[in-house]
């Protein structure tokens, strides 16, 4: 593996902290982002509201429940968008290697620096700082030389941490990880691995690729290489986007197909302006519908050209809702996805070329 310095900066509870800055009465207060009511799902939880067991994906009446003094807010994502903004500008300063994940995280390669800085820890340091100083917000960072165990650095010393693991270290520092802590093993997995005697990296180290290919499928080559600190994932700048989409939960199951209609309508709209926000149009498109049941229901229908026109897009929606809805199917969540993008510039110059 090439020698590489990669960093992972990760900012702290993001929309919760973001709130906490601009409104001085949550500072200090068990914050959480998103509903509190019956179908509410909270986004993010401020590190005082962590205590109380408050976490992202927890349904707001449950967290209620938990943490009767939490204080809910609704997100503000153009808010977020800005800081996220003011935060790249400052990774662009370091470096131009900047793979982002989601608004609040990267990874950076900083084999080149920019500033001429010679040690990784040193640039993590001026980026915290600078971060810091440009939206008054704090970020953890985990340095090492793969993606891998950087991102797994990142969150050991949360909130405003610093965690560097340099090669020499990487063998001994996965060997003791506990399997959940893995990035990439999830829950299921996680109680699978416990299930068969895997508790920690070095339960991991002693299987054969063979072995875990066999009980956990294509991962398992995956599993392999990392827990022996082998990842020579390049920092990837450019990410193409795989699908573009939009749900709505309702407050309670519809079944009556007009209501459901209606419904769709105001759906439309707002995938509409997600599309033409980020200028991604595809070929396909996909209705998702989830039952009080929770079992979810796909349907896609896909054309030559891209979906551009919101007549026809709600066009072909209403085609796969009265195709695929069934009497009596109570929904309490639908949902629109493009999907299969085109490089406009790329195909018009396929089309002139032929």
């Amino acid at each position: 593996m090439p020698d590489r310095k990669i960093i992972h900066v990760d900012m702290d509870a993001f929309y919760a902290s973001v709130e906490q800055r601009d409104n001085p009465e949550l500072r200090g207060k068990p914050v959480a982002v998103g509903g509190g009511g019956k179908r509410g799902v909270i986004t993010t939880a401020s590190y005082e509201a962590r205590p109380f067991g408050i976490r992202s994906a927890m349904p707001g009446f449950k967290a209620k429940v938990k943490c009767p003094d939490l204080i809910f807010v609704k997100p503000r994502f153009d808010a977020y968008v800005e800081v996220s903004k003011q935060i790249r500008a400052v990774f662009r300063e370091y470096t131009d290697l900047i793979e982002p994940l989601s608004l609040d995280e990267a990874f950076l390669d900083v084999t080149e620096c920019k500033k001429d800085i010679t040690y990784a820890t040193d640039i993590a340091k001026a980026i915290k700082a600078d971060i810091l100083t440009e939206t008054q917000l704090t970020a953890s960072a985990g340095v090492s030389y793969c993606k891998f165990i950087a991102k797994i650095a990142s969150d050991i010393n949360k909130p405003d941490g610093l965690t560097v693991i340099k090669p020499t270290q990487a063998i001994s520092f996965l060997e003791s990880l506990p399997v959940e802590k893995f990035f990439g093993v999830g829950k299921v997995t996680a109680e699978k691995m416990k299930s068969k005697g895997i508790h920690t990296g070095k339960d991991l180290k002693a299987w054969s690729q063979y072995d875990l290919i066999k009980s956990f499928g294509k991962p398992g080559r995956f599993f392999y290489d990392i827990v022996r600190g082998i990842d020579d994932r390049p920092v990837r700048v450019e990410r193409a986007r795989k699908s573009l989409g939009i749900e709505r939960t309702f407050e309670d199951p519809i079944a009556d197909l007009t209501q459901l209609q209606q419904k769709l309508d105001g759906i439309v709209e707002g995938f509409m302006k997600r599309l033409e926000k980020s200028n991604s149009y595809g070929r396909t498109l996909t209705l998702k519908l989830k039952t009080a049941e929770f079992k979810n229901v796909t349907r896609s229908i896909s054309k030559e050209s891209p979906l551009k026109e919101q007549t026809l897009i709600k066009q072909l929606a209403l085609e796969l809702l009265n195709q695929h809805h069934e009497e009596g199917m109570k929904i309490r969540l639908m949902g629109l996805t493009a999907s299969n993008f085109v490089n406009e510039e790329k195909d018009n110059q396929l089309q002139m070329e032929f």
